[in-house]
């Protein structure tokens, strides 16, 4: 048994000796995805996919209960719509794909595949909106967009992606800044308390906003392998889209003005931060609220015995459904409980429970959790109370463990010297003095290829001095190398 567990294994690359190895060894060897024949595109498979519907209906639940309704724009957008918002078009022209030829003919205006769809809700919007009365403007929409991606890497980065993208539309900048920092927040607590992963809530350095925004806010996470992962971002766009498509309104006074709107998202590449911040070198470990399968009952031992065992298997199972815990149970006789131990552990499952006969004669079952590997032998009658509760203190330890990872890997840098240290040799989040100038913040992306993260809302300390130039610091920024 020992041989055959040790065989399985070596199929993953240790994270120590390549990091990105591991991980797409680790997503295709879980079934999480494979590669299309499109470049930079990729099949999400069901137990990938399922995780990102409960992405989708925990989201949906939030956007509903603040007021939102969900929505469907067209794929394709004119290319004149671009040319309205300059700094917008600007950012996305390299990334953009183009349709000029459709059945046959060649089209009088090209076509973009939506890389995002600030343009398209402006144009409607400035249809939609003649009032006071019809603001604020609350939609969004789960959808899939294209950026011609240079390269690539699944679920981080792929030509395709699946997301969602809400665009809000008020009548005062109060209402919509509001509106930004509310989709934040409602990102940062669904990040954390389902997928178990730490965040820093800050705002985007001008060089880093979205292109068209007045400001941007992002959550940043870190991996496993030191570098930040943006997680979700929320934007303040003002008017600059209003006055782009003349999204506006008569006022209480009746005077024509200008609408302030918004634009937030969060991508599938939560899965990737899935793998990459809870992931270890035998494979993924998934966080209970979001795994497709919660437990999985394997009975064992030998053929004469599983008579007894596989009912007793299955009324466990019976029990823990009638909980609602996702489960699943393994009762092939085909291959041996160590394979099936291995393949479990690299597909993330939380918990693992065995059944065998000297359990059934003790009146006992054994209960392994995935993230810790702790074996736990509870009596039959409690295993579906023992069960629920363990997930939630899964869910919990799967956080403090990743919160205590990134704060034992975040540093404080006072010159440039120290944070190119910190980057190249201790790998993780820097926090360092900025004066503000892009040239500073140019400078330790040419030192070190760290770029700013974000201006923390809450930082842990306040450096005094710019980390480039010695001026006094004006903002306190997290620099990282990041996908």
């Amino acid at each position: 048994m020992a041989k055959e567990n040790k065989s399985f294994v070596k199929e993953i690359t240790p994270q120590s000796e390549d990091f990105s190895r591991w991980y797409l060894d680790v997503i295709q060897k879980a079934d999480w995805m494979d590669y299309a024949p499109v470049r930079g595109c990729i099949v999400f498979k069901p137990d990938a996919y399922e995780i990102w519907e409960r992405c989708q209906q925990e989201l949906d639940r939030e956007f509903k209960r603040t007021g939102h309704r969900n929505a469907y724009f067209p794929l394709f957008i004119p290319e004149s719509f671009f040319e309205k918002e300059k700094e917008h078009v600007e950012g996305f022209n390299p990334e953009l794909p183009w349709v000029t030829e459709a059945g046959g003919d060649i089209l009088e205006e090209r076509l973009a595949v939506r890389p995002t769809s600030e343009t398209m809700f402006g144009h409607m919007y400035a249809q939609w909106i003649q009032s006071y009365r019809d603001l604020p403007v609350l939609l969004n929409q789960w959808a899939n967009v294209v950026r011609w991606e240079k390269r690539t890497l699944p679920f981080l980065r792929t030509s395709e992606f699946l997301w969602q993208e809400g665009h809000t539309a008020h009548a005062t900048e109060q209402e919509a800044r509001a509106e930004t920092m509310q989709m934040l927040e409602i990102y940062a607590n669904f990040v954390e308390s389902y997928l178990a992963i730490p965040v820093i809530r800050g705002q985007k350095t001008p060089s880093e906003k979205f292109a068209g925004a007045v400001d941007t806010y992002s959550l940043e996470s870190l991996m496993k392998d030191g570098k930040a992962l943006q997680t979700a971002t929320s934007h303040y766009l003002g008017q600059n889209f209003a006055k782009g498509f003349e999204i506006q309104y008569l006022d209480k006074d009746n005077q024509r003005k200008y609408v302030y709107t918004t634009s937030w998202g969060i991508t599938t590449r939560l899965l990737g931060a899935i793998v990459m911040v809870h992931g270890d070198d035998r494979g993924l470990i998934i966080p209970p609220k979001v795994a497709p399968t919660q437990v999985v009952v394997i009975p064992i031992g030998p053929a004469k015995a599983r008579e007894m065992v596989v009912p007793a298997a299955e009324q466990v199972v019976t029990s823990l459904q009638s909980a609602s815990v996702r489960v699943k149970m393994d009762a092939r006789d085909d291959v041996s409980p160590g394979w099936k131990f291995n393949e479990y552990e690299m597909r993330g499952i939380p918990i693992r429970i065995e059944i065998g006969p000297r359990d059934l004669e003790s009146g006992h079952a054994v209960l392994v959790r995935r993230d810790t590997g702790e074996k736990l032998s509870v009596p039959l009658a409690q295993v579906t109370e023992t069960v629920t509760q363990l997930l939630a203190t899964i869910q919990s330890d799967m956080f403090k463990a990743a919160k205590e990872r990134m704060q034992e890997h975040s540093y404080v840098a006072d010159d440039l010297a120290a944070l190119v240290n910190y980057i190249q040799n201790e790998r993780g989040l820097v926090l360092a003095g900025w004066c503000g100038a892009e040239a500073c913040e140019r400078a330790v992306k040419d030192a070190c290829s760290a770029t700013s993260r974000n201006i923390p809302f809450d930082p842990p300390a306040r450096p005094e001095r710019c980390v480039t130039c010695g001026k006094p610091a004006t903002y306190a920024v997290w620099f990282a190398k990041a996908y």
